[in-house]
């Protein structure tokens, strides 16, 4: 008795004090962990934004999935199939009736930015002031910057601005292997969700796997209500872009809007890409033209971030706007392009997660 007795005291006692080398140990063990999370960030990001875009493809047919098998009784694999099947033909029909007209459209649209970066270049250069700012712009943006002038400089220009079309075509095997990926990681992600899921919760603790399971239908959940949000907010703008253009007279209007509503899956940065090429173009009709295009997708930022992102973010994914452009530099600067194009639902995903995990803050607690 007295044995076992002085056997709980001894699992009782507080453990002794932690040294100053035991404190240094566990700092030092701890910005190794860092620092190897981090160096294995670096070395594989191409891989997670692989994994992460299939993952965020495989959460928009399983979401499209579960509301027709709402909408119609049907099981969930008979739901998918028609889903993919349905995505295939209209991926087909569009490629087959207007695949021709959409890579003309694609031409002239590069062509007429290109003429227009050679025109802009030679306005600024018969301007004293415009000469000023060529020598000071480095030879990435057509400037005389850096020691290269002329073509050299300028064709750099017209193909970051123009050339992102033709930049895709120049790494297509690139390009469709890894969107080959994404697809069929997706799609079987989606054929068999809850596969996945347990495989995950498998190499959790035991006694966090409710936690974990809670986690993972947050994050799912926030993923399907920024994609839906995302996907209205990219067709107004599209929508809108369009018509204003055309009714402008700007040229290429529908090509522009659907530009526009492409860089708008890039919150604010997105709005400045799309709207550089419209402005290119209206300067070959008057400065009248370009302040009217400039006026229009002004307003449409205002309608879009003062209407829309309220109406959506009641219902979907509530963002700070700062803390959306940061993340979009941060990850933009760690995983490059992909970390830019994917940053908002990847903070989106995060900050659910993060306030899933964190308890709430005390009204006593609060600033």
């Amino acid at each position: 008795m007295a044995s076992e007795q002085t056997l709980d005291d001894q699992q009782q006692a507080p453990p002794p004090d932690e040294t100053p080398l035991d404190s240094i140990a566990r700092i030092l063990r701890l910005t190794l962990t860092i620092a190897a999370v981090m160096l294995s960030i670096w070395l594989i990001g191409d891989v997670i934004m692989v994994v992460f875009a299939s993952t965020l493809f495989a959460v928009i047919l399983h979401g499209l999935a579960r509301m027709l098998k709402r909408w119609t009784k049907l099981p969930y694999g008979a739901a998918l199939a028609i889903v993919c099947v349905l995505m295939v033909t209209l991926t087909v029909g569009i490629g087959w009736s207007s695949g021709s007209d959409i890579v003309a459209q694609a031409a002239k649209l590069r062509d007429a930015l290109t003429t227009q970066v050679y025109a802009l270049r030679d306005r600024l250069a018969a301007w004293p002031q415009g000469q000023v700012l060529l020598d000071y712009l480095p030879a990435s943006l057509g400037g005389h910057g850096g020691g290269n002038s002329g073509s050299g400089g300028l064709m750099s220009l017209g193909s970051r601005i123009a050339g992102s079309m033709t930049g895709f075509l120049g790494s297509a095997f690139g390009v469709m292997g890894t969107l080959a990926v994404v697809v069929i990681a997706g799609l079987y992600f989606a054929a068999s969700p809850a596969l996945y899921a347990n495989g995950i919760l498998r190499l959790v603790p035991r006694h966090w796997r409710g936690r974990g399971q809670e986690v993972m239908l947050v994050a799912a959940d926030t993923l399907w209500a920024w994609v839906a949000g995302q996907a209205l907010d990219m067709a107004v703008v599209g929508i809108l872009s369009g018509m204003g253009l055309w009714i402008i007279g700007v040229p290429l209007a529908v090509s522009l809007g659907f530009l526009a509503a492409l860089c708008n899956f890039i919150p604010y940065i997105g709005a400045i890409l799309g709207a550089v090429p419209a402005l290119l173009l209206a300067l070959s009709l008057g400065l009248r033209e370009t302040a009217m295009v400039a006026a229009l997708y002004a307003v449409i930022q205002f309608f879009e971030g003062n209407v829309m992102a309220p109406l959506i973010q009641r219902r979907a994914v509530q963002m700070p706007p700062g803390l959306t452009v940061l993340s979009q530099t941060f990850f933009g600067g760690i995983f490059g392009a992909p970390g830019l194009i994917l940053a908002s639902p990847l903070t989106a995903m995060l900050l659910a997660v993060g306030d899933k995990l964190a308890p709430p803050l005390e009204d006593d607690e609060r600033v």
